[in-house]
């Protein structure tokens, strides 16, 4: 199948900013947008006659969510479906490999159990079912409890950063398996120049999140940065052409959410030498931007996952 991938949209900032004059109609306008295309992938999906979704996405792309989003939607239009977590399947931090500095190499997919990964892919492409191990991530190891999953003649969606990995398909039918990457494609430019890339919004998305939610200093989030780059070099990016759909995970009105929420976030914690300068460098970029008020979030949007807390 030859994947058509949709080329990014670079929006004047000007432009962003006049609309945020209305900002109730701006948000709405976003999050109908995400729908459709949700709802579209679904569509794709049920044509597909697949029985497993494989779904990826570099961090803070909104993957998790968004196999959430694809399965209701699945429900909606008559075909059960269920969400399956690739974390469930990972060893324990007493087998994750390690990078030449002797620290822990979370984005290489020997974090996971990749033969069991892929028994029970097998499973449920011959018999729709199967029974998963599920992950203790307080105590950073596998759990005694398992959990069974029946398809009832339904769609399995697999989420993950490693999902469109081949050692992880390579046992299932081409035809029992549907790929999908999850990515933004929305950029923003003043007078033609591109100012903020969708690193930029993922790195926004990444640390507001885990300031907001998870009470993590940015200091830990930057720091981790780079790293997680370099993960999806290696181990995502590389297979993006073999997706069957890119689903479109921007929002424009986030814009002015992150605009609202840098300088708050900036001021709660304190942040010293390369991490300093990279979030004031990145601050920087939204200057310009309208800031929209928290409140424009509706109660089952994708964004939730990174602003559904208070800071």
């Amino acid at each position: 199948m030859i994947t058509i991938w949709v080329p990014k949209r670079l929006v004047e900032i000007d432009l962003y900013n006049v609309a945020a004059r209305s900002p109730r109609e701006l948000a709405q306008f976003s999050e109908e947008s995400y729908n459709r295309r949700v709802n579209y992938a679904a569509q794709k999906i049920r044509g597909s006659g697949a029985k497993i979704v494989m779904l990826t996405g570099p961090s803070a792309s909104g993957k998790t969510t968004s196999a959430h989003c694809i399965a209701r939607a699945l429900e909606q239009q008559g075909t059960p479906a269920q969400v399956v977590s690739l974390d469930n399947f990972f060893k324990g931090a007493q087998f994750y490999p390690k990078m030449p500095d002797g620290t822990l190499d979370y984005e290489n997919p020997d974090t996971l159990d990749l033969q069991l990964i892929k028994q029970c892919l097998r499973e449920l492409s011959e018999t729709g079912k199967t029974t998963l191990p599920v992950y203790d991530f307080s105590a950073e190891k596998r759990s005694d409890q398992v959990e069974p999953v029946d398809l009832q003649g339904g769609v399995c969606i697999v989420e993950g950063i490693h999902a469109l990995n081949p050692e992880l398909t390579g046992l299932v039918k081409g035809d029992d398996i549907y790929r999908v990457y999850a990515g933004l494609r929305e950029e923003y430019c003043i007078d033609g120049r591109r100012v903020i890339n969708t690193q930029d919004i993922r790195l926004c998305r990444r640390t507001l999140r885990d300031a907001s939610t998870r009470g993590r200093s940015p200091e830990k989030t930057l720091a981790m940065w780079e790293r997680v780059l370099d993960g999806e070099t290696r181990y995502i990016k590389g297979f993006k052409s073999s997706a069957d759909f890119l689903l479109d995970t921007s929002f424009t009105y986030e814009l002015g959410l992150i605009s609202r929420l840098l300088g708050i976030v900036r001021r709660q914690f304190t942040l010293e030498g390369h991490n300093a300068e990279l979030w004031d460098e990145t601050a920087r970029r939204f200057e310009h931007v309208a800031p929209l008020e928290l409140e424009l979030l509706p109660a089952g949007s994708m964004l939730r996952e990174f602003y559904g807390g208070k800071v």
